[in-house]
């Protein structure tokens, strides 16, 4: 399904996967204690904005998800680190901050994608 749901967005399967890795562990019935739900750790709005009935079927999510950070790479002109810590803290967060914000979850976030990702 990753494989699938990156190719039609046209990004790294490899990214998305270590983006579900990170979120959720794989567990498509995950729930943070922010709200977030599913495989990719959608929060509501985001789940309404992508049409998600059931945040918890895992092809749905990863569809949004997938939507999503399609959407922040493309908004930070393929920026990993500016996408990836906007799918963590949100793109107002980030432009706020003129780049990664000095949130210590977020950074350790994008540190432990991007290291898992470009090996």
């Amino acid at each position: 399904m990753i494989d699938e749901v990156a190719e039609k967005q046209g990004i790294d399967k490899s990214l998305v996967r270590e983006v579900a890795r990170q979120e959720s562990g794989f567990r498509p019935c995950a729930v943070s204690p922010k709200g977030a739900e599913g495989l990719m750790q959608l929060m509501p709005a985001t789940q309404a904005q992508f049409q998600v009935a059931d945040p918890f079927d895992p092809k749905q999510s990863l569809e949004a998800g997938s939507k999503l950070l399609k959407s922040l790479l493309d908004k930070y002109h393929g920026d990993l680190s500016l996408a990836l810590s906007a799918y963590n803290a949100g793109s107002g967060t980030v432009d706020r901050s003129g780049g990664v914000p000095d949130i210590p979850q977020t950074k350790a976030y994008v540190l432990s994608i991007l290291t898992r990702f470009l090996q």
